[in-house]
């Protein structure tokens, strides 16, 4: 039987949007949450066994939050239409705020506390598996405002700083863009017209990309106050909690040093002339004087380009098989459980995603998936994040809460080895030609097109510190920032990008761009790691995934692969791994 390429929710919550047992399921959650606030807002815990109780409790109402907007959010990505499902993201945010007012009060306890009470507690052995959270909650809530004006921000950020993502939302879900396709008028939604611009033919795409980008310029008042708004209440914050530097809460967020970051965009940099080698061929091939942006990520060849839903499922789990049994068992589980919502339809939210339902230890997967060999590498890329939660589920909440730079390590991973393993498996040099292609794209892709998100994102928060910025301006800093991370080497740019790109509207992850790069030129190291050691490394990889939500990513770095990734030299390697097939690319399609 064919695969189901529709997820179950129904085993979660039955009824959709309609659903009683979620709305019984919230109800006890607002209530159990009113309860948690009086116990933080009241005085702190006497003893360490009072203590752990405390935490136990916020640690439980923590998955079930976890789980209730999850489910929400599977909810509004399948049908952008969804009017109910709306309603309750509204509701989820409200909750949410409640949830985190208890935390800021909990931080409170934890600031007061006396330096002996403290490290009494930390040392408290059925606390051990939480410590570093704990020490890193303390230092956090040392660095912000008091608790009633933190508590404050929780409140209004539930119709000021969520509002205006929810506007976001808003006009995605009523965009149609219409394209002219084998002699007809298609009405596509922003995931279907994003996935056409992948195709072989260079009119069609030219004209998706037309439709696409006039589609987003339609918007572009809504879209910029939005952006404009969300900046404006976020350097705000900021302000009062006495951050000067914009890329602090992402970095602190991210768990990283700026030494760290510094040395990533230094070696990327210093590898430009690599990947503008690889644009120039890609130019020549595509016959065309000067690439535009839909040719970045456009195909040269149509052999071996297609794969249907089943052949990737089949091809995913045989590749994980090879360097971990238990990954390719979980994977199979995944397809077989219906964990995975990939059916090409309108309606679908853009993009993809992979979340967690905590209270049943299962993941759920969204994309949607036309056949392409980049559709098969966003599959394996999602389910590398279905795996690595998997791997975390017997360990507390606060354990659990690992940072999106180290979120991409196992996705990125998976999506390496599937990446490899197709081309190591290429029946002619055609298609050998075509996925190399295909893996230099997505290098290229994560090595300058991120790049490009992050100057446009630090030069838009630069000037929004002085005033609004209008939409035009807006513009001109997404097209100078995209070339110059394309060192020039594209005739036309996508100025609206920052219309169209939901992470700079995301309100739960600040800066929604360099922690791609990192994940994907970290897990590069990882997997050559893997590839020398073997089936042997398939613990270390578990080990290493278990820690990402309890170190410092420099610790991680140091204890699981013996790296110090603030210097240049590890980046360096990764993106050596990454570029490895460009030398045999080149030459493979040298003119005779």
């Amino acid at each position: 039987m064919a695969l189901n390429q529709n997820w179950d929710l129904e085993s979660i919550f039955p009824g959709g949007s309609s659903s009683q047992a979620y709305e019984t399921y919230l109800d006890s959650l607002e209530a159990a949450i009113k309860e948690l606030l009086k116990e933080t807002s009241g005085p702190a815990p006497k003893t360490a066994e009072d203590w752990v109780v405390l935490l136990d409790h916020v640690q439980s109402l923590a998955k079930k939050v976890r789980h209730a907007g999850a489910f929400v959010g599977c909810l509004t990505a399948q049908n952008v239409k969804d009017d109910p499902a709306k309603l309750l993201v509204g509701r989820m945010r409200v909750i949410g705020a409640a949830y985190a007012s208890a935390l800021t009060y909990l931080d409170k306890h934890v600031v007061g506390m006396s330096e002996e009470q403290w490290l009494a507690l930390a040392g408290d052995d059925s606390l051990a598996s939480i410590k570093f959270n704990l020490e890193e909650r303390r230092r956090r809530a040392k660095e912000k405002m008091p608790t009633a004006q933190e508590i404050l921000v929780n409140d209004l950020s539930i119709d000021g700083y969520h509002g205006w993502s929810t506007l976001y939302d808003t006009v995605v879900s009523r965009m149609s863009i219409a394209v002219e396709e084998n002699g007809k008028t298609v009405l596509l939604s922003p995931g279907q017209a994003e996935n056409k611009m992948k195709s072989p033919n260079r009119e069609f795409r030219e004209h998706v990309f037309d439709r696409w980008e006039a589609a987003w310029a339609n918007e572009a008042d809504f879209c910029a106050l939005a952006l404009n708004n969300l900046a404006g209440f976020r350097l705000n914050l900021y302000k009062h909690r006495g951050w000067s530097d914009i890329t602090y809460e992402p970095l602190d967020y991210n768990r990283m040093q700026s030494a760290t970051l510094a040395a990533m965009w230094s070696a990327i940099d210093a590898n430009k002339g690599r990947l503008v080698q690889f644009l120039t061929r890609k130019q020549e091939l595509l016959g065309t004087d000067k690439l535009n942006w839909h040719d970045v990520n456009a195909p040269i060849g149509s052999v071996g380009s297609q794969m249907s839903f089943d052949a990737a499922a089949d091809f995913i789990v045989e590749q994980f098989r090879r360097f971990n049994p238990a990954m390719a068992d979980f994977t199979a589980k995944c397809f077989s459980e219906r964990w995975i919502e990939a059916e090409d339809r309108p309606g679908k939210r853009p993009g993809a995603f992979c979340t967690t339902f905590p209270e049943k230890q299962e993941s759920r997967i969204f994309m949607t998936f036309s056949g392409t060999m980049s559709n098969v590498t966003t599959l394996a890329h999602e389910l590398g994040h279905a795996y690595h939660q998997s791997v975390m589920n017997e360990l507390p909440p606060f354990a659990q809460q690992y940072a999106m730079n180290v979120a991409e390590t196992a996705s990125t991973f998976a999506e390496v080895a599937v990446g490899d393993a197709a081309l190591a498996l290429a029946s002619s040099q055609a298609e050998k030609i075509t996925l190399m292609e295909d893996k230099l794209q997505r290098a290229a892709t994560l090595l300058m097109n991120i790049q490009a998100r992050y100057l446009f994102e630090t030069r838009f928060y630069e000037e929004r510190k002085r005033g609004v910025v209008s939409k035009q301006r807006l513009n001109d800093l997404m097209a100078m920032a995209q070339k110059e991370a394309f060192a020039d080497t594209l005739d036309k740019y996508h100025p609206h990008f920052w219309a169209a790109k939901l992470h700079f509207f995301n309100t739960g992850v600040p800066f929604y761009n360099f922690p791609y790069t990192f994940g994907y030129l970290f897990a590069t190291g990882v997997y050559a790691q893997a590839m020398k050691e073997g089936p042997a490394f398939a613990k270390k990889y578990d080990d290493l995934l278990r820690d990402t939500g309890r170190m410092r990513t420099e610790d991680l770095a140091l204890r699981h692969l013996g790296v110090d990734i603030t210097r240049t030299e590890f980046w360096q390697s990764a993106i050596d791994s990454a570029l490895a097939e460009l030398d045999e690319f080149l030459a493979l399609t040298a003119k005779a």
